[in-house]
């Protein structure tokens, strides 16, 4: 399907990308660990798995946008019926397209499910043997998991095609959105939407999109460098 991405701002029909989850950080102690783990793992069944929060309902975003509950809500029982199918397939890096391309996938959700308003997910970054067991970079799943393990932080941001509709301020998302996916990016946005290893670490990441501040728009700016060199 061709579809325009929307950007923020835009109102109307296309695809919605969304700078909305979080980090997967390479700095984070738990992290650190898994990765260094990797380096000489020669069991490659045992995976790379991250919590993460993968949306909000009723929350501005950074593109200046909400999901209101009862779409969100709804997307996201549609999405469980693809995670208990084994599809719901993401890729690294938002492509110019509302399709999943295999080419590109690098992780799997396995879960979803909701604390109040945040739905939180489990991912699972799909490395190769050749990655594990001698550091080849096969796959998109490789080159994510190459990339934390050279200490670049990643993020998540989720994909879907529908209409966005001016209300005040904010561009609201209205009753005909699908929920494609979620991808790996550089420079997601939700305030407090991070990736994280362990559940009980959730409180640690809470934050207002203000206290990203100016060092987060930096960030931002360096990392959509990178997110610009990895899709040539």
């Amino acid at each position: 399907m061709n579809h325009q991405i929307l950007q923020p701002g835009q109102s109307g029909k296309g695809i919605l990308v969304e700078y909305d989850a979080g980090y997967i950080s390479p700095m984070e102690n738990r992290n650190a660990d898994l990765i260094r783990e990797s380096k000489g793992m020669l069991d490659h069944s045992k995976p790379f798995e991250f919590y993460a929060v993968l949306q909000k309902y009723n929350t501005p975003n950074r593109n200046g946008r909400i999901f209101p509950e009862k779409i969100l809500k709804r997307e996201c029982e549609n999405y469980k019926k693809m995670i208990n199918k084994g599809i719901a397939l993401s890729e690294l890096n938002h492509p110019e397209s509302s399709l999943v391309d295999l080419d590109r996938v690098s992780h799997l959700i396995t879960d979803v499910w909701w604390e109040g308003p945040v739905l939180m997910g489990k991912l699972k970054l799909l490395t190769s043997p050749g990655f594990h067991e001698r550091g080849i970079v096969s796959t998109k799943g490789d080159q994510a998991a190459n990339l934390l393990r050279q200490g670049v932080t990643l993020g998540i941001s989720s994909r879907g095609v529908g209409t966005l509709k001016k209300v005040g301020d904010q561009n609201e998302v209205q009753e005909d959105f699908e929920l494609v996916c979620f991808d790996l990016v550089s420079s997601p946005s939700t305030p407090g939407a991070y990736v994280f290893p362990e559940l009980s670490d959730r409180d640690k990441y809470q934050e207002s999109i203000e206290e990203k501040g100016e060092g987060f728009d930096k960030m931002k700016s360096l990392m959509g460098k990178l997110d610009n060199f990895l899709s040539k």
